[in-house]
Protein backbone atom coordinates (compact mmCIF):
# COMPACT_ATOMS: atom_id res chain seq x y z
CA UNK A 1 0.00 0.00 0.00
CA UNK A 2 1.62 3.14 -1.25
CA UNK A 3 -0.06 5.79 0.90
CA UNK A 4 -1.40 3.77 3.83
CA UNK A 5 -0.18 2.06 6.95
CA UNK A 6 -1.81 -0.69 8.97
CA UNK A 7 -3.62 -0.50 12.27
CA UNK A 8 -1.97 -3.13 14.42
CA UNK A 9 -2.66 -2.48 18.09
CA UNK A 10 -5.89 -3.35 19.85
CA UNK A 11 -6.24 0.15 21.33
CA UNK A 12 -6.09 1.63 17.80
CA UNK A 13 -8.97 -0.59 16.70
CA UNK A 14 -10.93 0.18 19.86
CA UNK A 15 -10.55 3.93 19.33
CA UNK A 16 -11.99 3.68 15.80
CA UNK A 17 -14.82 1.41 17.00
CA UNK A 18 -15.71 3.76 19.84
CA UNK A 19 -15.47 7.16 18.14
CA UNK A 20 -15.80 6.38 14.44
CA UNK A 21 -18.88 6.16 12.24
CA UNK A 22 -19.96 2.82 10.80
CA UNK A 23 -21.87 1.62 7.78
CA UNK A 24 -22.35 -1.92 6.61
CA UNK A 25 -23.55 -3.97 3.72
CA UNK A 26 -23.99 -7.67 3.02
CA UNK A 27 -20.30 -8.58 3.19
CA UNK A 28 -18.45 -5.88 5.14
CA UNK A 29 -18.78 -3.27 7.89
CA UNK A 30 -16.58 -0.18 7.71
CA UNK A 31 -15.69 2.11 10.62
CA UNK A 32 -14.08 5.46 9.76
CA UNK A 33 -12.48 8.08 12.02
CA UNK A 34 -10.29 11.04 11.05
CA UNK A 35 -6.74 10.64 12.36
CA UNK A 36 -5.26 14.10 11.75
CA UNK A 37 -2.34 12.87 9.64
CA UNK A 38 -1.67 13.03 5.93
CA UNK A 39 -2.13 9.31 5.30
CA UNK A 40 -4.65 6.59 5.90
CA UNK A 41 -4.33 3.69 8.30
CA UNK A 42 -6.36 0.57 7.55
CA UNK A 43 -7.18 -2.36 9.80
CA UNK A 44 -8.93 -5.55 8.74
CA UNK A 45 -10.77 -7.78 11.19
CA UNK A 46 -12.16 -11.23 10.40
CA UNK A 47 -13.77 -13.17 13.24
CA UNK A 48 -13.55 -16.90 13.88
CA UNK A 49 -17.28 -17.00 13.19
CA UNK A 50 -16.48 -16.45 9.51
CA UNK A 51 -14.45 -19.64 9.09
CA UNK A 52 -11.18 -21.39 9.74
CA UNK A 53 -7.80 -19.69 9.42
CA UNK A 54 -7.51 -20.38 5.69
CA UNK A 55 -10.85 -18.70 4.99
CA UNK A 56 -10.14 -15.78 7.32
CA UNK A 57 -6.74 -15.12 5.77
CA UNK A 58 -8.20 -15.32 2.24
CA UNK A 59 -10.81 -12.68 3.08
CA UNK A 60 -8.11 -10.50 4.65
CA UNK A 61 -6.02 -10.74 1.48
CA UNK A 62 -9.03 -9.92 -0.73
CA UNK A 63 -9.92 -6.82 1.31
CA UNK A 64 -6.29 -5.64 1.46
CA UNK A 65 -5.83 -6.08 -2.30
CA UNK A 66 -9.14 -4.36 -3.07
CA UNK A 67 -8.09 -1.40 -0.97
CA UNK A 68 -4.57 -1.34 -2.42
CA UNK A 69 -5.81 -1.17 -6.01
CA UNK A 70 -8.42 1.51 -5.24
CA UNK A 71 -6.31 3.42 -2.71
CA UNK A 72 -6.07 6.57 -4.84
CA UNK A 73 -9.86 6.94 -4.69
CA UNK A 74 -9.96 7.25 -0.89
CA UNK A 75 -9.54 10.56 0.94
CA UNK A 76 -6.46 10.98 3.13
CA UNK A 77 -6.17 11.39 6.89
CA UNK A 78 -8.46 8.53 7.94
CA UNK A 79 -8.37 5.50 10.19
CA UNK A 80 -10.41 2.78 8.49
CA UNK A 81 -11.39 -0.53 10.07
CA UNK A 82 -13.03 -3.12 7.81
CA UNK A 83 -14.85 -6.00 9.50
CA UNK A 84 -15.83 -9.01 7.41
CA UNK A 85 -19.24 -10.58 7.85
CA UNK A 86 -19.99 -14.29 7.62
CA UNK A 87 -21.37 -13.97 4.06
CA UNK A 88 -17.96 -12.78 2.84
CA UNK A 89 -16.56 -16.31 3.15
CA UNK A 90 -18.29 -17.52 0.00
CA UNK A 91 -17.69 -14.62 -2.39
CA UNK A 92 -14.88 -13.63 -4.72
CA UNK A 93 -12.68 -10.63 -5.30
CA UNK A 94 -15.13 -8.56 -7.36
CA UNK A 95 -17.89 -8.76 -4.75
CA UNK A 96 -15.49 -7.73 -1.98
CA UNK A 97 -14.16 -4.85 -4.08
CA UNK A 98 -17.64 -3.55 -4.92
CA UNK A 99 -18.68 -3.88 -1.24
CA UNK A 100 -15.62 -1.87 -0.16
CA UNK A 101 -16.27 0.87 -2.72
CA UNK A 102 -19.96 0.94 -1.78
CA UNK A 103 -19.06 1.56 1.87
CA UNK A 104 -16.60 4.26 0.82
CA UNK A 105 -19.42 6.03 -1.00
CA UNK A 106 -21.72 5.74 2.02
CA UNK A 107 -19.02 7.33 4.21
CA UNK A 108 -18.34 10.00 1.53
CA UNK A 109 -14.63 9.17 1.63
CA UNK A 110 -14.12 8.19 -2.01
CA UNK A 111 -13.49 10.45 -4.94
CA UNK A 112 -14.24 9.64 -8.55
CA UNK A 113 -11.03 8.99 -10.48
CA UNK A 114 -11.31 9.34 -14.23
Amino acid sequence: MKFSESLKKNHQFQYVYRFGRSYGNRYLVMYVKENGTGGNRIGISVSKKVGNSVVRHRITRLVRESYRLQEAMFNSGLDIVVVARKNAASVGYHEIESALLHLGKLHHITEVCL
